[in-house]
């Protein structure tokens, strides 16, 4: 029996939408909604559903991104793939966008970077196997290039761009640079069917985001 895996990301206003079973991709959806999901997040799902004929009954684990990214899509994401395994008895798996991101390098040594706005990014680095070699961060990018260890490193990004100066000068001006794209739903598709195999799958309520950085609220009342 293929195990069928439904995973969202909604992370960021390029959210999508994919459908695997027994590790193969055969629907990913790319959602474009900067106003959010949760209006568009269930008609998508619907779509999806019919145009391959199957039914949410048909889901053996839900997954979704679980951050770092935009506080109210993390939200949206997980409210999600909680309240449907919930009603259906089923088992769930988050994945870190940055985690999925790595999974479009090559080289042992890959570092993911993601706009954190405020002039800030979400950086972390990991191995070929997917793990953490520097665990995830929210810093400026000229003081994150200051943590990575030494070795050809692989930079990896949805827009690199922005970046790109700052490596000028720098050990890292010849590094290799990959552009993942926007849709990540399939990566933490393929890594949720990983966990599923391996048993390394939780409970609706054990779940939660990674924010890696605090909410605007939490700031504010910590300045208070």
């Amino acid at each position: 029996m293929k195990p069928v895996i439904l995973s969202l990301d909604t992370t960021h206003e390029f959210g999508s939408i994919a459908w695997l079973e027994g590790g193969e991709v055969l629907d990913e959806v790319l959602l474009h909604s900067p106003d959010g999901f949760g209006h568009v997040l269930f008609d998508h799902l619907e779509c999806l559903l019919e145009r391959r004929g199957r039914k949410l009954d048909d889901v053996d684990c839900f997954a979704a991104a679980s951050g770092p990214g935009s506080f109210t899509g993390l939200r949206v994401g997980l409210a999600c793939v909680k309240g449907l395994a919930e009603a259906l008895g089923r088992k769930v798996v988050t994945v870190s966008n940055l985690e999925a991101l790595s999974r479009f390098g090559s080289l042992p040594q890959r570092a993911v970077v993601l706009d954190a706005r405020r002039g800030e990014i979400y950086g972390a680095l990991y191995g070929a196997a997917g793990e953490i070699l520097r665990e995830p961060v929210v810093t400026r990018f000229p003081a994150w290039l200051e943590t990575l260890p030494a070795g050809e490193i692989e930079f990896i990004s949805t827009d690199f761009a922005p970046f790109l100066p700052a490596l000028q000068g720098t050990r890292f001006e010849n590094s290799k640079i990959t552009t993942a794209p926007r849709a990540l739903a399939a990566a933490v598709g393929h890594i949720a069917h990983e966990r599923f195999l391996a048993g390394l799958v939780y409970d609706p309520a054990q779940i939660d985001a990674d924010y890696v950085r605090r909410s605007d609220a939490e700031l504010f009342w910590k300045d208070r």
